[in-house]
């Protein structure tokens, strides 16, 4: 098949978090089963070093209002292997190619950070993803692909199942069979004051409340939600909390109008990026087998950020933006009584300047119990999940989650509040039978969090029973080969 997959990231090129890592795994799983892939992304300043892309020389003008901008793509092929079974075991690794093409306009792309600074959303947002829209099916008439699926993602290419309708009535001419829109967090809507819907170039019998009209606003991940062909999102939980008044963030009717097209499916893990037996970044590779290189892993995340080396106290990690949505306040306010039951601390991540100065200072009153890095930073991510006893996401809401399933690869014990893709993925151990893979609390609440904290660091004593929970956990299977046909499914038979 062919398929076109529109999304504002793809990693490692470009990432803020789950949407690049999830957009980037699912295209290259596709890539290895010998399907055409195509993903168009924003070059931004941080993918030029990485993609090394070159000009395709295509020029591609579009409306924006009342002006006419132009971008330049840039194409890119990245290789990537798949082992073929044969009767005698694997064959050599086949080489499939995942196609990249790249909007280039430095206006609006070149800036030190995809979609904000510190302080606030870049004020031209909205204009900045209308025009990545557009440009995206402008490619794909000029292209004539007729793909059989254009997978968009997020609000920011929200208007692209609507666009591409809207070229074939126009042109009188089919673009693509299906359009499929994944919402991978609903919190995040593209939200921008009437005076924008110009931008869009649409009539204005778009902007209502059966439209892009929200409350008055223009509301671009509406566009997706409504005008796609099949809608998704990343875990079968998130699907039914999207439809609440409490995880609907007002779009819930609007998702319940589309039940019959919405499918929950889970993220999927890279298990060749992320596999402590061959993992490039860590001190010391190991296995479900030999847990002994994961001691050797701590040691060195402990001497990293010169914190007290008792092999008795357990090492929780944190890697996660650092937002009101990972719970950083639960943890703000048991922040003394975690590490009253003698635990250490590291964190990675950046967010909410609230929130960084809260762990700068966390940090500094506590150098020998709390590292914290306010970054991003794949090597060090690795590390932490390598060298951690634990992992805490205590997420206010969670559409899917993927470091408590690279934790739980790496015998780092996820613990979680119960919510969207991590109630899916994170089973409560069983205290007689030794089933499950980690821990979980339900209320949003900081002494919830603490009590479940408890019972992990007695587990933690108890060094057989977590060795079990740690081998449990490195058995599950979370990669893309099972998630992928069930979005294959979906380009397929709609």
């Amino acid at each position: 098949m062919k398929i076109v997959m529109v999304s504002s990231e793809i990693a490692p090129y470009s990432k803020t978090g789950g949407l690049g890592e999830a957009v980037g795994g699912l295209a290259r799983e596709l890539a290895r089963r010998g399907h055409q892939v195509f993903c168009v992304a924003p070059y931004y300043r941080c993918s030029w070093g990485l993609a090394r892309a070159k000009a395709s020389g295509m020029k591609l003008t579009v409306p924006i209002g009342s002006k006419q901008l132009t971008a330049d793509i840039y194409e890119a092929v990245e290789s990537v292997s798949r082992r073929e079974q044969g009767r005698g075991g694997d064959r050599e690794p086949v080489n499939e190619n995942l196609n990249l093409v790249f909007v280039r306009r430095d206006e609006y792309f070149d800036r030190s950070e995809l979609y904000s600074t510190p302080e606030r959303d870049y004020e031209d947002n909205a204009e900045r993803f209308i025009f990545l829209s557009k440009v995206a099916v402008e490619w794909l008439r000029v292209r004539e692909l007729y793909p059989d699926a254009v997978h968009c993602h997020d609000w920011q290419t929200a208007l692209v199942p609507l666009l591409v309708r809207l070229e074939e009535q126009a042109q009188h001419v089919r673009i693509a069979t299906r359009t499929v829109f994944t919402i991978h967090n609903l919190a995040y809507q593209g939200i921008f004051w009437s005076l924008d819907f110009p931008m869009t170039n649409l009539p204005w019998q778009f902007f209502t409340p059966d439209g892009l009209e929200f409350y008055g606003q223009m509301n671009l991940l509406k566009a997706g939600i409504v005008f796609t062909d099949i809608l998704t999102t990343v875990s079968p939980t998130y699907a039914s909390e999207i439809q609440t008044p409490e995880g609907g963030f007002g779009l819930e009717n609007a998702v319940k109008a589309r039940a019959e097209r919405l499918r929950g499916i889970l993220n999927g893990v890279d298990y060749a990026e992320w596999n402590p037996e061959t993992d490039r970044h860590i001190a010391r590779n190991y296995s479900a087998s030999d847990l002994s290189g994961k001691e050797d892993c701590k040691r060195a995340l402990l001497e990293r950020f010169g914190l007290d080396g008792d092999g008795n106290a357990p090492v929780i990690g944190m890697v996660s933006r650092l937002t009101g949505q990972k719970g950083i306040e639960l943890v703000e306010e048991a922040f003394d009584r975690i590490l009253g039951l003698g635990t250490r601390l590291v964190v990675l991540g950046k967010g909410e300047l609230k929130f960084e100065r809260f762990w700068h200072d966390a940090a500094k009153r506590h150098p020998k119990l709390v590292g914290v890095r306010i970054a991003q930073d794949e090597a060090l991510a690795h590390q932490i999940e390598a060298g951690a006893d634990m992992l805490l996401m205590p997420s206010k809401f969670e559409p899917c989650g993927l470091n408590q399933m690279y934790s739980l690869r790496y015998g780092t014990v996820p613990v979680v509040r119960a919510t969207g893709g991590l109630a899916d993925t994170v089973r409560e151990r069983g205290p007689s039978t030794g089933e499950g893979n980690g821990f979980s609390f339900a209320a949003y609440d900081a002494n919830d969090l603490v009590a479940c904290l408890e019972r992990v660091v007695a587990m933690y004593r108890d060094k057989p029973q977590w060795e079990r929970l740690q081998r449990n956990g490195m058995g599950c299977d979370f990669s893309w080969r099972k998630c992928v046909e069930q979005y294959l499914e979906l380009y397929e038979k709609g």
